[in-house]
């Protein structure tokens, strides 16, 4: 499956509501190149009470809700939609990432359609899913090491990677 028309749309309204968020987790790591799977996108943001507004802007304009499934104190907002099994996953904190303003310095821009998206450098993803220690993170760290490898080893070839976009 392209994930791209998806990734241009989520995009396309985080630029057009002017929410600053930053894709982590393993689809940020499979736009590196890594043989990575995943069924739901994960995103760094700040938790304003702006922010939750245009979050919640957001869900409304993809027909989906805006759920708290581990208690806010979590940081987690998922927005889901039942329909086709869509699942953002907006987290204000994640794993061995001291802020958003430092995690965005090493960021690349994607762009996708008409607009543009923060991704977040592999080694920062792996840096997170070693100090989050989750089974399932630690059964990727392998790929995405082997990854960042090639990808120091071969600066200059492009990393493989979903095509981004036309």
């Amino acid at each position: 499956m392209d994930a791209s028309p998806l990734l241009a749309r989520i995009a396309e309204l985080l630029d057009r509501h002017s929410l600053e968020a930053i894709l982590v987790g393993n689809a940020a790591a499979a736009l590196a190149g890594a043989p990575v799977t995943t069924v739901d996108f994960d995103f760094l943001f700040r938790k304003t009470p702006v922010n939750l507004r245009k979050l919640k802007a957001i869900a409304a304009e993809l027909e989906a809700v805006i759920l708290t499934p581990y208690y806010p104190v979590s940081g987690l907002y998922r927005i889901s939609r039942d329909a086709d099994g869509l699942q953002l996953d907006f987290l204000t904190v994640i794993d061995g990432i001291r802020s958003f303003e430092a995690l965005r310095s090493r960021t690349r821009v994607v762009q996708f359609g008409d607009a543009r998206l923060h991704v977040a450098s592999l080694a920062d993803i792996i840096k997170s899913k070693k100090a989050a220690g989750r089974p399932s993170d630690v059964a990727a760290l392998p790929a995405l090491e082997k990854t960042l490898a090639e990808i120091a080893h071969h600066p200059q070839s492009p990393p493989r990677r979903a095509q981004k976009g036309k």
